[in-house]
């Protein structure tokens, strides 16, 4: 029995420092994380930590050291930037106490969640999904995965962004509402975790609209560096 056409390629983001690549099962993403970015949407307290989903082939891998290119999505007007760290999943879990998440992480990367803002606003509005403003191609940006044995645990550590060179995002990881074992805690309570999944795990304060030709440069400390021109 054979498949009715060619099955596409397997999505994957390169392992820093190594010639291996990460194959993408699931991306999975916290909603409003960071106390300060909840507040510029409108929301103020420690909420429990909600979940939505990008497809696997949503990500745009960029190399280490240059500049990916992002083409500007159809049917917006106004593109944000969410600049994240990123976790990496290498161990199948489900009910995964917070106290074990670690054992369950390949390493980390810096991403972007690429966001249609205004047609995120409009389905808000509906009650319908967010798909169309979060799940559209090419929306995942993402560097390079780095190791957690070379970068050990990422529980605190500066996470930014610039846009065109002014400063655009500025926060700490340990500003997390829910930490990253707490994420994983929740989010495996859901699904069954699997290798190849990655975990964005929220923006901080500061997302804004982006225009063709913007060059957004972020990272995340001890992970590395993301820069991407949107075209």
């Amino acid at each position: 029995m054979g498949y009715v056409f060619a099955p596409p390629p397997q999505p994957a983001v390169p392992v820093a420092d190594s010639g291996n690549l990460f194959p993408v099962h699931r991306i999975y993403c916290v909603g409003r994380n960071y106390e300060e970015h909840a507040k510029e949407m409108g929301f103020t307290g420690r909420e429990p930590p909600f979940f939505f989903a990008k497809p696997a082939d949503a990500v745009l891998p960029v190399a280490a050291g240059t500049v990916g290119e992002m083409p500007y999505p159809s049917e917006t007007s106004n593109l944000h930037h969410e600049l994240e760290l990123v976790v990496a999943i290498s161990a199948a879990g489900r009910n995964i106490a917070a106290a074990d998440a670690v054992k369950h992480i390949y390493g980390y990367a810096v991403g972007l969640d690429m966001t249609r803002r205004d047609l995120q606003g409009e389905m808000k509005k509906q009650g319908r999904p967010w798909e169309i403003g979060k799940g559209f191609d090419h929306s995942a940006p993402i560097s390079p995965i780095v190791r957690i044995a070379a970068s050990g645990e990422i529980i605190a550590g500066r996470i930014w962004l610039d846009v065109n060179g002014a400063a655009r995002q500025a926060s700490d990881v340990s500003k997390l509402i829910w930490n990253v074992n707490e994420t994983i805690e929740h989010l495996s309570r859901y699904f069954e975790l699997q290798p190849g999944d990655l975990i964005f795990t929220g923006t901080p304060e500061g997302v804004a609209a982006v225009k063709p030709g913007d060059l957004m440069e972020g990272g995340v400390e001890r992970v590395g560096t993301l820069a991407v021109r949107l075209k």
